[in-house]
């Protein structure tokens, strides 16, 4: 199905620094990048398309890659307490009627979920959500800390014209937890050039663990790890988030440690140059959806040797190995390190599983047809097809 004219407005308030590739926003996590993606795509394909995101002191409506930047307000303008509202409820609902679109998406379970859903509702215009990790699909929704945040989570959820879920087990978490439907469809990546070379295996072997330095991450397992395997070289890649002292002190520990290199924020163009120098990836997350970071290393050529695996995917396809403490996941990296074929075949199993499942041109058109299904479903004389 190609759709014509479809208007699409995504809604993610941090994006900005992740569309404008280098821009002044100071997270740019995975929810970023496949929000910004998302909406590059469309507008390459023809949709008009516009982003919502925080005020980061872009020029009013800032044209990117054919996707419109409508500011909502700066973060932190605004009385603490009554910012909530205004300008923060006030600006999004603001920027949504500026958008005027046919279709909003919004990634990410946030209290945010359901002021989209409000307005929409209220508008009569579709609205598509995407659960970004499985927290968002346990009814007792574990990470949202206070009664609004959940309040409105809940409500987003239940009327949102389409829910898209990265796994299987997340529509089955939705469908036990919510009694919601919802539609599997994975996450799109970009990778390197399909006839590009895989990453190599030779000379000391190189893990990298990515990610926010937070406690669900465990980044201190990962240490534990690199104190076991003195003979190989760890890459850790993110900034502390926010800086406490759990981050501090693993930084510290990091530091002091031979064969542990602390990169602390890296740029996104220098990503590609971390996978291509890497063994394997590690994961030591006490619970993710489908993290970005495995999509890059898979790409790449990269095995994950990883604490969780989204619908068993690791396990099932030959990608790496999933192990449940630090003596399993070092005994297994360990055992890639002296195994070239073994981690030869699981290099090529990940190149195969990310070009059939999670390429550009293999999953984007699904999101094209789920946001012009979600028009026809609301409102039908929008969805013009061809």
């Amino acid at each position: 199905m190609r759709n014509r004219n479809l208007k699409l407005c995504v809604v993610s308030h941090f994006a900005y620094g992740a569309l404008s590739a280098g821009g002044t926003g100071r997270l740019v996590g995975g929810v970023e990048w496949q929000t910004s993606l998302t909406a590059r795509w469309m507008a390459a394909r023809g949709h008009a398309v516009s982003i919502l995101t925080w005020d980061e002191g872009q020029s009013d409506d800032e044209v990117i890659a054919g996707v419109r930047v409508i500011k909502i307000c700066r973060r932190d303008r605004g009385l603490p307490g009554l910012r909530f509202f205004h300008p923060r409820w006030s600006g999004l609902v603001r920027a949504m009627k500026i958008a005027d679109a046919d279709v909003y998406y919004h990634n990410c379970g946030e209290y945010v979920t359901g002021q989209v859903a409000a307005w929409c509702r209220l508008h009569k215009r579709a609205f598509v959500y995407s659960v970004a990790s499985d927290p968002d699909c346990d009814p007792r929704l574990p990470e949202m800390k206070t009664l609004r945040e959940r309040v409105l989570y809940r409500y987003g959820l239940r009327h949102a014209s389409r829910i898209i879920v990265q796994t299987a087990r997340q529509q089955e978490m939705l469908r036990i937890g919510f009694g919601l439907d919802s539609q599997v469809i994975p996450m799109p990546c970009v990778g390197p050039a399909a006839d590009s070379p895989p990453a190599p295996h030779s000379g000391p072997p190189r893990v990298a663990w990515v990610g926010r330095i937070v406690p669900l991450k465990r980044l201190e397992w990962l240490l534990d790890i690199a104190e076991r395997l003195p003979d190989v070289r760890f890459d850790v890649v993110g900034p502390p988030d926010p800086e406490t002292d759990y981050t501090r002190g693993l930084f510290e520990r990091g530091r002091k440690m031979a064969n542990v290199t602390m990169h602390g924020r890296v740029d996104r163009s220098r990503m590609p140059d971390i996978y291509r120098a890497a063994s394997l990836l590690c994961c030591t997350s006490e619970f993710e959806g489908f993290p970005n970071t495995f999509l890059e290393a898979f790409s790449h050529g990269v095995p994950v040797v990883t604490t969780i695996d989204p619908d068993g995917v690791v396990a099932k396809h030959g990608l790496g190995a999933v192990a449940d403490d630090v003596a399993a996941l070092a005994a297994a990296i360990d055992r890639f390190a002296k195994s070239s074929d073994e981690w030869k075949r699981a290099s090529d199993a990940a190149r195969r599983y990310f070009a059939g499942n999670h390429a550009l041109e293999v999953v984007m058109p699904r999101f094209e047809q789920a946001f012009v299904a979600a028009c026809e479903q609301v409102r039908p004389r929008i969805a013009v097809t061809a």
